[in-house]
């Protein structure tokens, strides 16, 4: 059964600005795992912005928003041995899960030049 449905668009440009433009911006949102492997792609902007888009459409589907001491690196996007994406949950992330009986976690990305976009799906 779903327990809720998340989606989210991220301007590339926008995102690329604001890392750039805000010291410590990068490491509050994004892991360093996560940091790593934006940074060795060579569209490193849109691989960025289609994991915080990832972290926000989370948000959507848990249906809490940023609070109760939910950080931006408790949601981590990795990609399997396959290079499918997937979300390892830390902290409040975690805990939320867990307290609403959410059994599986499914994520998809997209990104173009400009917008990247991520859908996320919570079951039970």
């Amino acid at each position: 059964m779903i327990f809720g449905i998340g989606i989210d668009d991220v301007d590339v440009e926008r995102l690329r600005r604001r890392l750039g433009d805000t010291g410590g911006l990068k490491e509050r949102v994004f892991t360093p795992r996560e940091i790593e492997y934006c940074e060795s792609r060579r569209s490193s902007a849109q691989n960025f912005a289609a994991r915080f888009a990832a972290k926000e459409a989370f948000m959507k589907a848990v249906g809490t928003g940023w609070r109760d001491g939910l950080k931006f690196t408790d949601v981590e996007v990795v990609n399997n041995e396959k290079g499918k994406p997937e979300l390892v949950l830390h902290g409040v992330a975690k805990r939320l899960v867990d307290e609403s009986g959410i059994t599986n976690v499914q994520v998809s990305l997209s990104h173009i030049r400009d917008v990247a976009s991520a859908v996320v799906a919570l079951e039970k």
